[in-house]
């Protein structure tokens, strides 16, 4: 199978093209895109505060409130900014008092669509067998 960006199972998923206007530091424009994240996620859902983890090699996690992580996957100059429950002992472990599962499925459901006008340029049409990926660009960025 192909190779794509990563992004946790289950993620909302806003997609961006890193290597904007022949950029030739890719490394700045990562770095700034997530000073972006950083920055309009809080603005949009103060919930969510700075965090710096990882889920896997490929994953990592910029911030976190009780129910979800958000954060950036990169591969080939394409980025997934995601939004997905978290996936923690922690989370568990809360679970076992009061049940938090349906509350973080919940929160994700009803930011999702405002998470993707935010963040999203780029929708994800469909996938070869390969596993290749096809993008379009979203409205928002025509």
């Amino acid at each position: 199978m192909g190779r794509s960006v990563s992004h946790p199972a289950g993620a909302v998923v806003a997609f961006r093209m890193l290597d904007r206007d022949g950029e030739d530091d890719l490394q700045w424009t990562y770095e700034c895109l997530v000073e972006d994240i950083l920055h309009s996620a809080r603005d949009a859902f103060p919930s969510l505060e700075p965090y710096d983890g990882w889920r896997g090699r490929e994953d990592r996690i910029l911030l976190r409130n009780a129910f979800a992580d958000c954060g950036i996957s990169t591969y080939c100059g394409l980025a997934a900014i995601w939004l997905a429950r978290r996936d923690d002992s922690r989370f568990w472990e809360a679970d076992c008092d009061q049940p938090q599962v349906s509350l973080a499925e919940r929160w994700i459901t009803q930011v999702g669509p405002r998470f993707e006008k935010l963040f999203g340029e780029l929708k994800l049409v469909g996938r070869f067998s390969n596993g290749e990926a096809i993008y379009e660009r979203t409205s928002s960025c025509i």
